[in-house]
């Protein structure tokens, strides 16, 4: 399979920050955490777009779709299991319907996007055993939040750099 490059949605600093404390909840309960990835280029994001390449013209028109629907906010609320046996843990968002939109645009003119639709989330942790999942659930809480998504930026796996778009 080959590596996917990625245009992601960032959320603004704050938004950020509630997203690595859900990191540093988990880890502090030893459970797996996004935390655990140590690639430099891992920060919060929404994959609007991942394919086994993107180029300028892709580029441009995330930037053309996406770009002036930021800043918005979403909210974070429900959670959800992506996966089999070991699964990733997510925040679902509810996003704008605008947003919705441009994103499934953006994707229909793409060639290979991995998968059929849009399920806007922020990943809390990969392989995560289904048997963690309850203390996974306990450690995170119930509660609502809001992220301004602001950026969108794209993610080269071959180069190993995110370029700001």
């Amino acid at each position: 399979m080959p590596r996917m490059h990625a245009l992601e949605l960032l959320p603004d600093e704050a938004g950020c920050d509630v997203v690595r404390r859900d990191w540093q909840a988990l880890r502090d309960a030893g459970l797996p955490s996004q935390l655990d990835h140590r690639g430099a280029t891992n920060s919060p994001h929404v994959t609007a777009v991942a394919a086994p390449v993107l180029g300028r013209a892709e580029e441009d028109l995330a930037v053309e779709l996406l770009g002036p629907l930021l800043p918005t906010d979403v909210r974070a609320a429900g959670i959800a299991l992506l996966g089999g046996h070991r699964v990733s843990l997510v925040r679902l968002l509810d996003a704008p319907d605008t947003l919705v939109r441009a994103v499934l645009d953006l994707r229909g003119r793409v060639d290979g996007v991995q998968h059929t639709g849009w399920l806007p989330h922020v990943t809390l942790a990969r392989r995560l055993d289904r048997a963690d999942v309850p203390a996974a659930l306990d450690v995170l809480g119930h509660a609502d939040v809001v992220l301004s998504l602001t950026t969108v930026r794209r993610w080269d796996p071959e180069k190993g750099i995110v370029t700001t778009l």
